[in-house]
Formats: C-alpha cells, sequence, structure tokens
C-alpha cells in the first residue's frame, strides 16, 4: 500500500514553493560553474518552433550526433531553468536536453511536454538547413523528471521510441496508476534522495512492481527530497546522471560499471545501491528485442492460466495498415494489452483502429491514442504525434482494462 495522502499533500503544497525556492538558487551566476564540467561547455536557449520549453545544448556542436535527454521540472514548475545546473551539466557532455517550461517560466506542465520535446528533436533532426540536422541521435532517447517530474516520466515512458526512462525522488501516487509499471520495456534507473525522502515509499513500492526480467538500478543517496539540482554542476546527482546517460545512450561500458555487478563504482560508497537484471553489454529485456520498426514486444507477466497470445489484425491490404493485438500482462480482474500498428507498402497521415473486445472486458485506462467506446467495439484513431508513417513504419498505442483480454480482434485503416 501506497503513502499516498503524505506524498500527494507534498507534491500538491510543498514541491512546488520548494521548487520556486530552488529556482532563484539557479538564477544565480554562483549556483552553477558556467557551461558544466564536461568537454563541450553548454548554456541554454529557446525555439519558437518548440514554445514553453528550455533547450541546454553544447555550444559548439560536437562531431559525433547528440543523444536526447527530455526533463520534467519538480513541482512540475514551468520553469525550465529551474535545474539548471543539473541540465547543463548533463549537456556539456555532448546531450541535447530539453526541459519542459520556458526559462524562468511559470505555471505547471504536463507530461503531454515531454512528448513535444521528442516530436521537436526528431523533426530538428531532419529539418534542411537547421543547425541540428543529422546532428542528433534520434535512436538514443531517455526521459526523467523530479518529483512531479518523474510522474510525467511514468506517463511516456511507454513511448516506443524512448530508449531507458529516469526516476529521480518520485514514486507512483496511486496503486492504480501500478498499469505504468506493468507496460515497461525498456531499462529504467531510480535515483533516490534516501529514506528521508518523501518519495521514498512509493519509489520502493515501484521498485518491487517493476515487471520480472526488466533491467533496472536503483541508487539512494540520503540527501531527502530536494536531491543536488542546484549546487555546482548538479552536485552528485548530476555526476551519476551523466554517467548512467554516457552507459545507456552512448553505449560507453566504462562508465556503465559504476551501476552493474557486486563491485559497482557505486557500490560500498555513500549510494545506496539495488540492481536487477544488469549487464554491461546489452541488458536483458523482460521481452523479445523491438523490431527495427519500434515494435513493442509482450511483457512476460503471465496470467495463471497460462500465457497470452498475440491475435495478429488482417493484413493492412487496401485499408493502408496493419494491427496486431497483444495481451502484455493479464492478472485477476485485469490485464494490460498493446497493438502495434504498421504501415503498409506507403506512408500514411493517420491511422484509425477497430477493436472489438472479448465479453465483460472493458478499457480503463488508453495512452498514444484515442478511443471512441470502452467495451465490445470500440475506435481507436492516432494521436497527433504518431499519425503519420513512412511506408513499414510502425507504432503502437496501450491500454488496461478489466475483465479478460484474450480473444479480442483488431482491423487497422488509414485515414
Amino acid at each position: 500500500m501506497r503513502k499516498r495522502s503524505i506524498i500527494r499533500a507534498v507534491l500538491a503544497v510543498a514541491v512546488a514553493p520548494l521548487c520556486a525556492g530552488m529556482v532563484a538558487l539557479a538564477s544565480t551566476p554562483s549556483a552553477a560553474a558556467v557551461g558544466g564540467s564536461g568537454p563541450y561547455p553548454a548554456d541554454y536557449e529557446t525555439s519558437t518552433s518548440l514554445p514553453n520549453h528550455t533547450i541546454y545544448r553544447p555550444g559548439t556542436l560536437p562531431s559525433e550526433k547528440m543523444p536526447i535527454f527530455v526533463w520534467g521540472n519538480g513541482g512540475c514548475s514551468a520553469n525550465g531553468t529551474g535545474q539548471l545546473p543539473f541540465l547543463r551539466e548533463i549537456a556539456s557532455y555532448g546531450f541535447l536536453v530539453i526541459a519542459s517550461g520556458s526559462p524562468n517560466g511559470s505555471g505547471s506542465t504536463t507530461s503531454q511536454m515531454l512528448t513535444q520535446s521528442i516530436d521537436w528533436a526528431v523533426a530538428e533532426n531532419s529539418r534542411q538547413g537547421g543547425k541540428y540536422n543529422g546532428r542528433l541521435d534520434t535512436s538514443k532517447i531517455a526521459v526523467g523528471g523530479w518529483s512531479c517530474g518523474g510522474l510525467e516520466a511514468y506517463a511516456v515512458s511507454n513511448d516506443s521510441r524512448i530508449t531507458t526512462t529516469t526516476i529521480f525522488s518520485s514514486g507512483l501516487l496511486n496503486d492504480s496508476d501500478d498499469y505504468q509499471l506493468r507496460r515497461l520495456t525498456k531499462p529504467i534507473a531510480y535515483f533516490i534522495g534516501g529514506p528521508s525522502d518523501i518519495a521514498y515509499p512509493n519509489a520502493i513500492d515501484d521498485w518491487g512492481k517493476l515487471p520480472a526480467g526488466l533491467p533496472a538500478f536503483m541508487g539512494n543517496l540520503n540527501v531527502g527530497h530536494g536531491g543536488t539540482y542546484t549546487q555546482t554542476n548538479g552536485g552528485e546527482f548530476g555526476r551519476v546522471a551523466v554517467l548512467y546517460l554516457k552507459w545507456r545512450l552512448k553505449g560507453d561500458t566504462t562508465a556503465g560499471t559504476n551501476f552493474v555487478g557486486a563491485n559497482c563504482g557505486l557500490c560500498n560508497t555513500q549510494w545506496q545501491v539495488q540492481q536487477k537484471n544488469l549487464t554491461l553489454g546489452g541488458s536483458p529485456s523482460p521481452s523479445p528485442s523491438p523490431s527495427p520498426s519500434n515494435s513493442p514486444s509482450p511483457s512476460p507477466s503471465l496470467s495463471p492460466s497460462g500465457s497470452p497470445s498475440p491475435s495478429p489484425s488482417p493484413s493492412g491490404g487496401t485499408g493502408g495498415c496493419s494491427a496486431t493485438y497483444t495481451v502484455q500482462d493479464q492478472w485477476a480482474g485485469g490485464f494490460v494489452a498493446n497493438v502495434n500498428v504498421t504501415a503498409g507498402g506507403a506512408a500514411i497521415n493517420g491511422w484509425r483502429v477497430a477493436l472489438t473486445l472479448p465479453g465483460g472486458a472493458t478499457i480503463t485506462s488508453l495512452w498514444n491514442g484515442v478511443n471512441t467506446g470502452t467495451s465490445g467495439a470500440v475506435t481507436v484513431t492516432n494521436q497527433s504525434y504518431n499519425g503519420r508513417l513512412s511506408a513499414g513504419q510502425s507504432t503502437s498505442f496501450g491500454f488496461q482494462g478489466n475483465g479478460t483480454g484474450a480473444g479480442a480482434t483488431v482491423t487497422c485503416t488509414a485515414i
């Protein structure tokens, strides 16, 4: 059982003022060494094509392609410079970092802003004449966030473009949100502020509910909920975040030794470390690896009655696309399912899936699509960010439901 009342109260009342105080610190020149400690001195900028966001990048772009890290701020604050020293430190090691919220902005953010960051980076990498054209590694994207921002990171972590998720001093607030854990298929890392961190009980609860076989790391540093984000270069959290991202997004196995094995670099230090299914040279996943088209795979969590088997839809044919339905997780009274949508021999600008659920099954929440109806014959159409697909390209949507998921059918039509 989660400590819902405690953490909800703190997030709703205390975190925003706390972050406001930290913003003031981050705005002070002494709060961060200019440019960070990495080989590519970095700063931040804005873009008219990505309003209400702050972009951290090396002043001189490195010759190698930059992986991408998108970030949700503490308190879901729309101040994109609230954790400036921490984010600029990461950028100085050759990453493009995008925080939700404009510099010194006000108001609140949403998880959709993280998706907007990814969409923008992918588009900029292909924009002829743009300074990021061909300079980004869009196959290596991490999402992360602190406190309320960590909840936003969870919400989008099933995006097929994301390589790894990083949760900083955060944990799901309600047991009803545990479906977000069951749909995880990519490596995840937790960086928590120890037992004095208000998010600690919920993070530990999440840790215990991760899918079997999922590569996962948890490090606890006893600094409390406030972390070290506004210390020079992001302090110890900044140092460790850089190491983790260098490993997961750049394939730096030397950096990876800080997280893997009984004698890992963070083991037997001020960090309290836990590990699951970690190897240096390609971590095991809880399911078969996605195909090059980024189609997700089922998780290994099975119902007592046996393994759910995918129910493929008819081929795209004249409909322009095809769909495949898979039950990822089944338990007494509920399930999580995924539908993979693939364009046919030509590009499409949108798709619609006719989903027929078995008797007694109902949808309780759905992501990466827009549904009409929750039981029986259901129609799901694309979101604004996953409708356009090149020939042969795939995307997916998923949902949690009550009842039994096996036996559903799907048919896709291009629109």
